[in-house]
């Protein structure tokens, strides 16, 4: 349709402003205006000083709300800028609510691309130096989220059955994780390492094991990413974890 904008969707990464890919930077560089997730740092939303921020955070308990007013905020952007970002955090297309906002956007018939971004769980592995998978101990990893529709609670979701799980969101959620994790037959002493503010300069991590985490966490002040598996063991001479 002449006249509109293009959208880009673009990967913020795990937090970190010198993880987000080049060509993130440089659309970021050339954005006219940028709707960013409340996660997005100061030190990101500096890489595009020349445009127009938008915060795009939403509040808890409004989500369908809100990703409404989102949606049409970018087909209102569209109309008004020739280069629009939506900067979201780690990669768009995992657990980034894109598939709302493609709709809203080619139902509108506005040009959209995306550019992917390192997504949390792969960034918390190169930060705790460990792998998520291991030859002849996990060959299969999932990802998955604490958050469900709202006609859904978290117990009435499956759990994945893979070596290696990945919770997003995780939190206060992560325990009863464990506790069906142990109902099921996980053994108690299986590794779990929780990472809070993965790659920014607040970064902490904790390792435990899957019976002692469902027995509860301390509150964390940003957002935390929960793995659990065998492969997370620590190796015989693996230097202990630093703040990044």
């Amino acid at each position: 349709m002449a006249g509109l904008g293009k959208v880009y969707l673009v990967g913020a990464g795990p937090g970190a402003a010198d993880l987000i890919t080049v060509r993130g930077a440089r659309l970021l560089a050339q954005a006219e205006v940028v709707l960013y997730d409340a996660l997005v740092t100061p030190e990101m939303l500096a890489l595009c000083g020349q445009a127009e921020l938008i915060s795009v955070g939403k509040r808890s308990g409004q989500r369908s709300v809100a990703q409404d007013l989102i949606n049409q905020q970018l087909v209102d952007c569209a109309h008004k800028y020739a280069l629009v970002v939506r900067l979201k955090g780690g990669d768009p297309m995992l657990f980034g609510r894109a598939d709302e906002e493609l709709r809203a956007l080619e139902a509108a018939g506005i040009e959209v691309e995306i550019v992917p971004g390192i997504t949390t769980a792969v960034a918390a592995a190169a930060a705790t130096r460990q792998p998520l998978t291991k030859r002849g101990v996990a060959r299969s990893v999932s990802f998955f989220t604490s958050s469900t529709a709202p006609e859904h609670s978290i117990e009435e979701v499956a759990l994945p059955h893979t070596d290696t799980l990945i919770q997003y969101m995780g939190g206060r959620e992560a325990i009863a994780t464990a506790a069906r994790l142990l109902a099921q037959g996980r053994r108690r002493d299986m590794p779990v390492v929780v990472i809070e503010n993965c790659s920014r300069p607040d970064q902490r991590v904790l390792r435990l094991d899957l019976g002692r985490l469902a027995h509860g966490l301390e509150a964390a002040h940003g957002p935390v990413l929960v793995m659990i598996g065998e492969a997370l063991r620590m190796r015989e001479h693996q230097p202990p974890d630093t703040t990044l």
